[in-house]
């Protein structure tokens, strides 16, 4: 039985973008349509949802001014992750002050940096210092690479999407819930459509760690994957795994905490 009333619940993981906006040069994909933040917070509303994170999409690249607005405009009910370059020494401590708890690092399609780099440690350092996090999207052989790294990695870091998990890759699997047992590594559930092993990723991390360092995503507006797809149905999908109290009380405190919400 609880002793103390549930925590707000939060989507970790959705994009609010525009038409117009300046893409990034190198882009796997551009939107056809507008995703606003204001669509997104009617989606919140719909689904009782009351705190939302921003993540920077790929297309837009390092200009993240579209999410610094949009933070600015909700700073109560909004955080945000953003994409930087390590090496234009980005000032971590003003974007921090703008809502910013983390960097991304979405590397489908690209290689995987060398975060031994000495930009990328300064940078470590910074986010540790401002409890941000690393927040990883890959999949594939991508994690033989990235777990190590990882598993070093001076800040907290958190594994996108469930690390993407692939039947025909059981060696990227393991990597993956050997480096998600870690203390500082976190795991989001969400978009089980980008994979098909996100189920059985989901009740090998309950049976090997609980809900701790479990948090929860929508995805929205499901980019690449928008047919058919609602907000609603990526609730539902994620409460009937993890059940009504992880996912209405176990998870929220998780994100209150990583986030630094209060």
């Amino acid at each position: 039985m609880r002793t103390q009333p549930s925590p707000p619940l939060v989507d970790t993981h959705a994009h609010a973008f525009r038409r117009g906006l300046t893409l990034a040069t190198t882009r796997r994909y551009a939107p056809d349509y507008d995703s606003t933040v204001e669509d997104y917070l009617s989606e919140l509303d719909t689904n009782a949802i009351e705190r939302g994170v921003l993540i920077q999409p790929s297309f837009l690249g390092i200009d993240n001014s579209y999410l610094l607005a949009c933070l600015a405009l909700h700073p109560a009910r909004l955080r945000g992750v953003v994409v930087v370059d390590p090496e234009s020494k980005p000032d971590l401590d003003e974007l921090h002050e703008q809502g910013v708890r983390g960097v991304r690092l979405n590397l489908i399609g690209a290689e995987v940096p060398d975060l031994s780099r000495p930009s990328w440690q300064g940078m470590g350092e910074a986010m540790e210092r401002l409890g941000w996090h690393l927040e990883v999207q890959a999949k594939g052989e991508q994690w033989v690479d990235l777990a190590p790294r990882l598993a070093s990695w001076t800040s907290q870091v958190v594994i996108d999407h469930l690390g993407l998990p692939s039947a025909e890759d059981s060696r990227a699997i393991d990597l993956v819930s050997e480096v998600g047992q870690l203390a500082h590594v976190w795991t989001k559930v969400s978009a089980p459509y980008r994979s098909e092993g996100a189920v059985e990723a989901v009740e090998r991390y309950l049976d090997t760690r609980g809900t701790e360092n479990l948090l929860f995503g929508t995805d929205w507006p499901f980019t690449k994957h928008e047919e058919g797809r609602w907000m609603n149905a990526q609730v539902s999908w994620a409460r009937s795994l993890l059940g009504d109290d992880a996912f209405e009380d176990a998870l929220p405190r998780n994100a209150q905490r990583l986030f630094a919400w209060h």
